[in-house]
């Protein structure tokens, strides 16, 4: 099997602000509040950095990206032994990772859409996270979340 690295992103400087805002679970009128442009211009930006990132729909999966491609300062490992999450937890990691809605999760899984949802609200309040995109931060914090697993769906 070959394995493939991913070619390094190089985001401009707003983009990136934008992006590492989003991480910390804020909302895109607070990330254009605290870099004093307007929602419509963060927007903007967003949108340009999930082109550069591989071409991403979701917030989520760009931050994944960003990460991996080191487009992004990547935050501080924590001990992966902190949190242990069930199974079913744990199997809709990647998927949330790329930024899936619950009714493809649960296509991909096999499982009831009630069932997915329920997981990824219970996988958010595991991680302490305020939304989707603050769930990929703390998981790439936690190790359950690596530069590979991202790679193995870009590829």
């Amino acid at each position: 099997m070959r394995t493939t690295t991913p070619a390094r992103v190089t985001l401009a400087p707003r983009e990136r602000q934008v992006l590492e805002g989003l991480a910390d679970g804020s909302m895109l009128a607070a990330v254009a509040l605290r870099l004093s442009i307007r929602e419509g211009t963060a927007s903007g930006y967003l949108k340009g950095a999930k082109r550069k990132l591989y071409g991403v729909r979701e917030s989520a999966a760009a931050l994944a990206v960003g990460y991996t491609t080191k487009a992004i300062s990547r935050p501080s490992l924590l001990d992966p032994e902190t949190l242990l999450l069930p199974d079913n937890q744990q199997d809709i990691v990647p998927l949330l990772a790329r930024g899936m809605t619950a009714a493809c999760m649960a296509a991909e899984l096999k499982r009831p859409v009630d069932i997915i949802r329920r997981d990824n609200r219970d996988l958010l309040t595991n991680l302490r996270a305020k939304n989707r995109v603050h769930a990929v931060k703390r998981l790439w914090e936690l190790q359950l979340l690596t530069a590979g697993q991202v790679t193995a769906w870009l590829y």
